[in-house]
């Protein structure tokens, strides 16, 4: 077998679906084979950041690994920023890199695309990814890869492959098989009881569910576990978007102050609060009315659990619910629990837009024609999403770049086969949303609801006044026929209800929605986000 099929073989034994890439003169040698072996389909984009944010889109809507196929230097070193969003937010990204071929890197020469040293690439990718292999002896590479992608799994963080291009085509063993690590069931259940009796002795249990549950695919699990125990369930804003058609008793998504009164007063006078999955971040937690007492906290995140002056190291957070399953037993009535409310039944009139009026006109289109998957950009269109009604949901809430909005939706698309929502504000479009080019060579029909207020608004409500917030008017949705989708431009309810409406009787390609918005018209979730961060910057 050829290093590169063992290699590719490996991926889809592990749960890998497609993979997306730009082809460059270090990768054609492997490039060739994956198209001619049919082993991973194989989607080109446009740019190597949105091949990141596509790939990374991929594995976290699936559960799985994603994969992103790039050249040496000028491919691979264009992907840091989606690289290190994927780790820092725990996605399990697979990024393969051409790289020059043994020979080639010996002689002593300067090689193009190479920046300090034939290394530096290697040592960058340290720095972001939590194994790093480079496939140059064809012994030992098939275990090389096992171990990476194992890693890559069992983590859900990214892992960097080097793939010399001489070594492509040399025959190797195949890749041993996923193993998972053999983890102590007798101390996930001796953390469960440990758990259950803290949440027996509370008045005001509740749990918090984090990106790791969807990460490891343990939502239905959870749902299990939770429609048990019946306490108020909340998302952290990272993980808005899981627990979708479960029976989980899920009352909101916790944002502190820019919150619902209901959701935060749960959260944060609770004396019985475990968080599940949960990533200890500024966006998750840096507008607590309070200090959320850590004390008091039971945290299983990273496969270990932290309880007071307890901790359990080695417990996966499936092992966890696992054993919590077993022993479990009812502490509160899920049917006296709030359900989430949220907006609907927008006027068809001539009324400007705001944003809540998107996630209104958005939630009746959902009525009517049922809910969708979406992509969200960084930005008030994050914010407004927390009125829509809870469906599968993907959006750099932690590290928060611009740009993954467009890529993800089409990634969404392509490893799923749904037709998705992206919202993307005009800078982040700027950034990526010209892949949209790549809709009418792959059959993709996202519908996009651009925010244009011709500013990076978010920014400016942050620091009002600079006049290097403004952005010009490029007219989106006029280019969208060159792109090979049809585009409008809304700017009242009446407009809006329409676009939507037609976007969805037509799924012969992809429809922006240019939503033209006043500058400092931001949606009321965004304004008490900022608030907050203002007051708390203030007090402190």
């Amino acid at each position: 077998m050829l290093l590169a099929e063992a290699l590719f073989h490996a991926l889809k034994d592990r749960g890998a679906r497609e993979v997306f890439g730009i082809p460059g003169d270090f990768a054609l040698p492997y490039f060739k084979i994956l198209e001619d072996s049919q082993i991973l389909p194989l989607h080109t984009l446009s740019h190597e950041p949105g091949v990141g944010f596509a790939a990374d889109a991929a594995g976290r809507f699936n559960s799985r690994l994603g994969i992103a196929a790039v050249t040496y230097g000028a491919g691979a070193l264009n992907m840091v920023n989606p690289v290190a969003q994927a780790y820092v937010e725990k996605s399990p990204l697979v990024v393969i890199s051409g790289a020059p071929g043994k020979l080639e890197s010996m002689r002593g020469l300067g090689l193009h695309h190479q920046v300090k040293r034939i290394d530096s690439q290697y040592k960058i990718f340290e720095e972001i990814t939590c194994a790093q292999i480079i496939l140059d002896d064809a012994k030992t590479a098939p275990k090389l890869i096992a171990d990476a992608l194992d890693r890559c799994i069992e983590q859900s963080r990214p892992i960097y492959i080097e793939f010399p291009r001489d070594m492509v085509a040399v025959e190797v063993d195949p890749v041993p098989a996923f193993h998972p690590s053999c983890e102590d069931m007798e101390a996930a259940r001796a953390c469960a009881k440990e758990v259950l009796a803290h949440l027996n002795c509370a008045e005001k249990p509740c749990i918090m569910a984090g990106v790791e549950v969807r990460r490891f695919g343990l939502e239905e699990k959870l749902a299990e576990l939770t429609h048990t125990l019946g306490i108020p369930v909340v998302t952290s804003f990272m993980a808005r978007g899981i627990l979708v058609d479960t029976e989980a008793p899920l009352i909101g998504t916790y944002l502190g102050l820019a919150g619902t009164e209901e959701v935060r007063k749960t959260v944060e006078r609770s004396d019985g609060l475990l968080m599940l999955g949960v990533i200890l971040s500024d966006t998750n937690f840096g507008v607590s009315k309070r200090e959320i007492d850590m004390r008091s906290v039971v945290h299983a995140f990273d496969r270990d659990v932290h309880f007071a002056h307890h901790s359990y190291p080695n417990v996966p957070l499936e092992f966890l619910i696992e054993a919590m399953i077993e022993i479990a037993s009812p502490l509160g009535d899920a049917k006296k629990l709030p359900a989430p409310t949220y907006p609907y039944g927008l006027k068809s009139d001539d009324s400007a837009i705001a944003p809540t009026d998107v996630a209104c006109a958005v939630n009746d289109m959902f009525v009517k024609h049922g809910r969708m998957p979406i992509a969200s950009d960084m930005g008030d269109c994050l914010f407004t999403a927390m009125d829509i009604e809870n469906t599968a949901l993907i959006a750099p809430g932690y590290y928060a770049s611009m740009g993954p909005g467009v890529p993800a939706g089409l990634a969404i698309q392509a490893t799923s086969g749904q037709r998705p929502l992206i919202m993307v504000g005009d800078g982040a479009f700027q950034m990526t949303g010209w892949e949209l080019g790549n809709c009418r060579k792959y059959g993709w029909n996202p519908i996009v609801l651009l925010f244009n207020n011709k500013s990076w608004e978010m920014l400016r409500t942050f620091q009002p006044g600079p006049n290097y917030h403004d952005l010009d008017d490029w007219g989106f949705a006029a280019i969208a026929g060159p792109l090979g989708g049809k585009g409008v431009r809304v700017k009242t309810h009446a407009e809006l209800i329409d676009a939507l409406e037609a976007a969805q009787q037509d799924s012969s390609c992809f429809h922006l929605i240019e939503i033209m918005l006043e500058r400092g018209e931001i949606s009321q979730t965004l304004n008490r986000f900022v608030n907050a961060v203002k007051r708390l910057s203030v007090a402190k």
